[in-house]
């Protein structure tokens, strides 16, 4: 299995720069970005988000010990029974910059209304309940371009035991 953030994961900074200055890195970086991701960098949280270290792990959802999967709460508990965190939402953006090495998905379907393969979900707390806003971020390489997207669902979507997550290690 290749993990994106290393078997051991990867320690990535992540805030201290304005929202501003964090969309001018993605755009010089050649990140695209779909209307969703867009409308989670909007959020107050990327005006002037706190600078810190993480150490970022990467998960199947089977490896949390759902081995049919489960829907976003599940998954979530499941990671913090292994002593895992969620990601602070600002975290998308930072991890999409630190992990350009990402392999091209084995597809290029962008949106389907479930996981896209070879994608990566930024696991944190939504922002908002509204099921119309946003809930995270994903990372993904289709044909060659470096995506960060943002994802809708609600909590009766159903996570397969194949989909990766971020998490972060105490």
């Amino acid at each position: 299995m290749t993990y994106v953030l290393g078997p051991d994961g990867r320690t990535v900074r992540v805030g201290g720069q304005p929202r501003d200055e964090l969309i001018q890195g993605l755009r010089e970086a050649g990140v695209r970005l779909n209307v969703h991701a867009e409308t989670l960098l909007e959020h107050p949280a990327f005006d002037s988000p706190e600078e810190q270290d993480l150490r970022f792990v990467e998960r199947a959802v089977y490896e949390l010990g759902l081995s049919t999967g489960g829907t976003q709460s599940q998954v979530f508990d499941a990671a913090r029974m292994q002593g895992l965190h969620l990601c602070p939402v600002i975290s998308g953006p930072f991890l999409r910059l630190a992990t350009m090495d990402q392999h091209n998905a084995p597809d290029s379907l962008l949106s389907a209304g479930r996981a896209p393969t070879g994608s990566i979900h930024v696991a944190s707390e939504p922002f908002s309940d509204d099921e119309a806003y946003p809930k995270g971020f994903y990372l993904r390489v289709v044909d060659d371009e470096v995506w960060l997207r943002g994802y809708r669902c609600d909590d009766t979507y159903k996570w397969g035991p194949k989909q990766r997550l971020a998490l972060v290690q105490p």
